[in-house]
């Protein structure tokens, strides 16, 4: 696999690092959420009902890329005809305001919670933070910070004023399970997610076309400028942006590429062909982020896949639901 430790920092010991203390209640091991799921049986679920989706009617559509843009190594390729039965799919990534709408309702706690720490991107955070905090060391752009959850998305002096309609961050494949369940649906498979966030298009590199930005128009939020250290702004925003702000794609989807990564349903696989001879405890994540920038980390194209460890969670991980 392509090395897309810039995209998505990994909890596990083979790719990231944690804070160097002991920290409360930290368990030492992944947090087991199947009590944390089924409780949610017994939750009334308003968002079931309240999460706008689409229809995505059952049909046929080509996955994949042979791109010279892309990353064979991640399985991208071959292009292959793959049919899909009719599903539903969220018009956005999952918010900060829904996702405390779940916790209120469920008393649920993050696996960041857990753990006590998640990464955060060096550039958000001051000086004297930055200076305490463990980098992975091959991508020291990213710190291990005590504190950091889906409510505190920079540590314990941050919270989500102006941000409730910005897609959640620092949640785990499993706490994004657990929100979909809890809204009466599922995290969207790969092929669902693709042929979703293609909005129509066959074969094209974005949701819109082939052209990142036609006539100097940015219609998704990745980096512009020198990936780690000078970000332009060009696109307007440094961090995540409010759902909705770009304009949706041919299916009114929004935000499928950049803004967060997005956890799909799937383990992670580079064999198209033949993907139960080569599944890893790994999930398949989606569509790129604020981060992603040409230079190191071209995945914010419609065929691009990433994956992490399930219990990973960092500043630019969110997800979408699907029924």
């Amino acid at each position: 696999m392509a090395d897309d430790s810039c995209c998505s920092p990994r909890r596990d010991p083979g790719g990231s690092v944690s804070p160097g203390v002991p920290l409360p209640g930290t368990p030492g091991g992944s947090v087991n959420q199947s009590v944390a799921v089924a409780a949610l049986a017994d939750s009334s679920s308003p968002a079931s009902s309240v999460l706008e989706r689409v229809r995505i009617e059952a049909g046929t559509f080509l996955m994949g890329t042979e791109d010279a843009d892309g990353f064979p190594a991640d399985g991208e390729g071959p292009i292959r005809e793959v049919s899909l039965n009719t599903f539903d799919i969220g018009v956005t990534a999952v918010t900060n305001a829904e996702f405390a709408e779940f916790v209120e309702a469920t008393g649920h706690v993050t696996e960041a919670e857990h753990f006590g720490w998640s990464f955060v991107f060096a550039g958000f955070l001051p000086a004297a933070l930055r200076k305490i905090s463990q980098r992975p060391p091959a991508t020291p752009w990213w710190c291990g910070v005590s504190g950091a959850t889906w409510s505190h998305p920079e540590g314990p002096d941050s919270d989500l004023t102006d941000r409730t309609d910005h897609p959640v961050v620092h949640v785990s494949w499993s706490d994004a399970v657990a929100f979909c369940t809890w809204a009466g649906g599922r995290l969207p498979t790969e092929p669902e997610w693709e042929r979703a966030a293609r909005g129509g298009l066959e074969q094209k590199r974005f949701p819109w076309g082939d052209e990142l930005t036609p006539d100097g128009r940015h219609l998704c939020n990745i980096w512009q400028g020198t990936f780690p250290v000078k970000n332009t702004l060009a696109d307007g925003h440094r961090g995540t942006a409010p759902v909705r702000t770009y304009p949706p794609n041919g299916y009114g989807l929004y935000e499928v590429v950049g803004n967060v990564w997005e956890w799909t349903a799937d383990p992670w696989t580079t064999n198209a062909t033949t993907p139960a001879a080569d599944l890893t405890p790994n999930r398949a994540m989606r569509g790129g982020s604020y981060l992603c920038h040409a230079s190191y980390c071209n995945r914010y194209r419609v065929a691009a896949r990433s994956s992490n460890d399930p219990t990973s969670t960092s500043g630019n991980h969110g997800f979408r639901c699907a029924w």
